[in-house]
């Protein structure tokens, strides 16, 4: 319920957004006509509209995403020819009489004040030309639905943030149909205000066929609600309260049966398992992916503890719910579970299928399931492998394995996958892409339209921005031409980045700096001591790993080559 509150209000700040103006003409074009017989029928027809193609932009793939490009120049054409419509009455009169003929029939009494089904058929057109700033709200909405994959509440979601959209705008329309009729009774300006109308629904169409609506609309803002957009989610989405902490051998709680695995796309490292053939077994199950950094540093004890108690009767399962695209890639998660030595069973759950299962909403997420079939235990997040390795231990003893190994796994792992140096003050992690980002200082960022972009000559701690020319898209940004640059004031021992090459995956070389300088021995892994690297594939790259502390620095990354997509900063 609260979830659809904050999606009903994202919506209804919608209209303050610059992107929604070249939406207004069309809606202002009826606001002289009965509103339950136009706007109503038009506010929900595009309502509607946006639903629908949210959803399947969202969660049916790029075919989806063509058909709307098709959707938008069919609707261009159609407001096209309303705005010549208000610009010339003959061409009015012979345009809409099918639309009024067939509003006659249907209703069986004439219609004077227009049809309410051309209305609802204007709706669709501005529907699918609707691209609202997907500011925290709406970029949650859709990241849930392509985690989450096709259902009721997706399209619920999504048109009841659209529905908010509609009110505001339909108040807008009510307000605008007094202040119309008051013009044409004071000034007998009917046919200019008509006129009027026509030349702003043709720049509307001008302004979308030009991509402003996305683009330069969204650079000039005069109010941007992303600000408070993102207060009204952080207020909603508190972090995960601590579980408690777990006496060794004390008793553990059922919490519920073991789902199935039958949702998994495909296997690496085993043929497909069932909650059948694991009977007996005790089986840990670890929700991560490759790019995830608390996921990498988790997976060292996760290695340590199947190699440890395998011949004791425990299966550990990792479960890989990919976070970006490029995740879904059964190539590159095989790649990175050989690079990652990860030897025991991975489901590829690209489908979601297994997370929904357990209710799942974390990475990484540790369950542990008795050789009954019940989960016993759960972890959320990285840190309390002790208490996790006796929660093991545990279960194999009710089992029946006696002599189990001595002592708790100590990995020693280094670079990206050694633990986090704890400071709580570190940098949050940051995501480039406009679905999710924040803290991006140099003004508004263009939604998949590529824009020259400058940084701020001082950045105050936490602020990011892009330098260059730069296209921006829900969850990545590519890089246009060679010579640009993010740059970051940070803080914390370690920064990560996830990068991915060019097109048809050309390694992209690239410089960074700490403070102006080269790293030296505050480089990362990926880096040398100059600052030099290569990204070759889509993963996770240490940048930074400094030597002595973790204070404020500031961060800056040049690419020598052009193509690179960024997708999220995190820090140690």
């Amino acid at each position: 319920m609260l979830l659809l509150i904050l999606a009903y209000l994202g919506g209804v700040l919608t209209i303050l957004s610059p992107c929604i103006l070249p939406v207004l003409p069309f809606v202002f074009a009826r606001a002289d006509r009965p509103f339950a017989r136009n706007g109503l029928p038009m506010l929900l027809g595009m309502a509607l509209t946006f639903a629908l193609v949210a959803t399947l932009a969202a969660v049916g793939g790029g075919w989806a995403v063509r058909a709307n490009q098709y959707g938008r120049v069919i609707a261009l054409v159609v407001l096209a020819l309303l705005g010549l419509t208000l610009l010339s009455t003959r061409l009015a009169e012979w345009l809409t009489r099918p639309f009024v003929a067939l509003g006659n029939r249907l209703s069986q009494h004439p219609d004077d004040e227009g049809s309410a089904w051309s209305a609802t058929g204007l709706g669709i057109a501005t529907g699918l030309l609707w691209a609202p700033c997907a500011g925290p709200i709406l970029g949650l909405l859709l990241t849930g639905a392509a985690l989450n994959g096709a259902s009721v509440q997706t399209t619920l979601l999504l048109l009841t943030y659209a529905a908010g959209a509609a009110t505001s705008l339909a108040l807008a329309l009510l307000l605008g149909g007094r202040v119309f009729a008051l013009m044409k009774r004071s000034l007998g300006a009917g046919e200019w205000v008509r006129r009027a109308l026509g030349v702003l629904v043709l720049a509307g169409v001008a302004a979308i066929a030009l991509g402003l609506d996305t683009g330069v609309l969204t650079r000039v803002a005069l109010a941007n609600t992303g600000g408070l957009e993102q207060k009204l989610l952080d207020a909603a989405r508190p972090p995960p309260a601590p579980e408690p902490a777990h006496r060794a051998g004390a008793p553990l709680p059922v919490e519920g049966e073991m789902p199935s695995l039958a949702g998994a796309t495909s296997w690496l490292n085993s043929p497909p398992l069932t909650r059948q053939s694991l009977r007996g077994k005790v089986v840990l199950v670890d929700f991560w992916t490759y790019s995830c950094i608390n996921c990498l540093r988790a997976l060292p004890y996760v290695r340590g503890w199947y190699d440890k108690y395998k011949d004791d009767g425990l299966v550990v399962i990792g479960v890989h719910a990919p976070e970006f695209a490029f995740e879904k890639d059964p190539g590159n998660v095989a790649r990175a579970v050989k690079e990652l030595g990860v030897d025991y069973p991975v489901a590829l759950d690209n489908d979601y299928a297994i997370w929904q299962g357990f209710n799942n909403q974390y990475w990484p997420a540790h369950y542990f399931i008795d050789a009954s079939g019940r989960i016993r235990a759960h972890h959320f997040g990285e840190g309390n492998y002790a208490q996790s390795e006796d929660i093991i231990r545990q279960l194999l003893t009710e089992a029946g394995h006696t002599d189990l190994p001595a002592g708790y796994v100590q990995p020693g792992a280094k670079g990206a996958q050694a633990a986090g140096s704890g400071d709580a003050m570190r940098s949050p992690e940051t995501y480039v892409g406009y679905a999710r980002a924040a803290h991006f200082a140099g003004g508004a960022v263009a939604h998949d339209d590529a824009w020259d972009y400058r940084a701020p000559a001082t950045l105050t701690p936490g602020q990011w921005s892009l330098d260059g020319r730069w296209n921006v898209h829900a969850e990545n940004a590519v890089l246009e031409h060679a010579g640009g640059r993010i740059v970051y004031r940070f803080r914390g021992r370690d920064l990560h980045l996830v990068l991915g090459p060019g097109a048809n995956g050309k390694p992209v070389r690239f410089r960074v700096t700490l403070d102006g300088k080269p790293p030296g021995d505050d480089h990362g892994m990926d880096v040398d001591a100059n600052g030099y690297g290569t990204v070759t594939e889509q993963r996770l790259y240490q940048l930074v790993r400094q030597k002595h502390g973790n204070g404020e620095r500031l961060f800056e990354i040049t690419f020598l080559d052009p193509g690179v997509r960024a997708y999220a900063f995190t820090f140690g």
